[in-house]
């Protein structure tokens, strides 16, 4: 079985629910608000473990409440908590608006998640053992990131990742990529083309190859997912069709899904279709974590479209 770790953030997400986003300065009514267990590195890590990988969680929660019910929520489908510490005060917090069409708004406190230490990162990932996969985010420190990519180039290990929240990629890590993944917003602040459809995410992924990265995933929502290598293979794998519910998570089902189905071997094609499935499934559910689905429930969708 493939290995991923993931080195990133684990939020508790509180989610209230809008008919509209409020204006500046309004207030407004919440149809209903719930907690889940959250954050781009723990979401990742979850899709990845139930789409069939074994996954290692790398980051940190608070000693509050939140804390221990962070990583129960990882270690219940499988994936290995030994390497998440417990620091002292809050854990991440989102607090995340969906509003009736299933577009969503998210606020970050940090808490835990800005307090990870390189050091502790290092010990984490050399006690790991044989890693096929590392996947990071933008919800630890960049010098988390930045280390973590350079560690793995000197080991030989695939880097993915997602600069989520929205970033400027420092020019001199862009050769340290294997894949980069990218929704349109995030593609956007990276090379300051409005990636529109899929000529603009050409050019796009065109640009940050030129910049060093192996790999570019650019995420088109209804328009699909676009893959482009620096060998010149390029793929564009159709969405699903389905009623959306709720975004949130979507991204990160997808980037957990392809990693397990990559380390495990599929092909690129067959790994955009797995992970386009698995996103699908994600946003015709409410909530973050308790939305990415099983392997089953993929293979079935997959099935179905046949």
């Amino acid at each position: 079985m493939a290995h991923i770790a993931v080195i990133g953030s684990l939020n508790m997400d509180v989610v209230s629910e809008v008919h509209q986003f409020p204006k500046p300065g309004e207030t407004i009514k919440s149809n209903g608000t719930t907690y889940g267990c959250g954050g781009k590195g723990a979401n990742q890590a979850l899709a990845a473990a139930k789409a069939g990988a074994q996954v290692s969680m790398v980051g940190a929660v608070g000693d509050d409440a939140f804390g221990s019910v962070l990583i129960h929520s990882l270690a219940a489908y499988g994936v290995n908590t030994q390497h998440i510490a417990v620091k002292p005060g809050s854990s991440g917090l989102a607090t995340i608006t969906v509003n009736g069409e299933g577009e969503n708004t998210i606020v970050l406190t940090g808490g835990a998640n800005d307090k990870v230490a390189i050091d502790e990162v290092q010990a984490s990932l050399e006690q790991l053992g044989h890693i096929d996969m590392i996947l990071l985010q933008n919800e630890v420190p960049w010098a988390i990131n930045r280390f973590t990519m350079e560690w793995a180039r000197t080991h030989g290990i695939a880097v993915c990742f997602n600069p989520a929240p929205a970033m400027v990629v420092p020019d001199d890590m862009y050769a340290y990529l294997n894949v980069l993944v990218l929704n349109q917003t995030e593609a956007e602040c990276a090379t300051g083309i409005e990636v529109s459809g899929v000529d603009a995410a050409g050019l796009a992924a065109d640009k940050l190859i030129a910049q060093g990265v192996e790999a570019v995933i650019l995420t088109l929502g209804e328009a699909g997912a676009y893959y482009r290598s620096r060998d010149g293979e390029a793929v564009l794998s159709p969405a699903f069709r389905v009623d959306v519910v709720d975004t949130t998570a979507a991204g990160d089902t997808f980037i957990g899904a392809w990693s397990a189905a990559r380390t495990e071997g599929k092909d690129v094609a067959s790994a955009l279709r797995f992970a386009s499935a698995a996103a699908a499934l994600a946003v015709s559910q409410e909530g973050a974590q308790q939305s990415i689905p099983a392997r089953d429930e993929i293979e079935q969708m997959l099935g179905a479209s046949r």
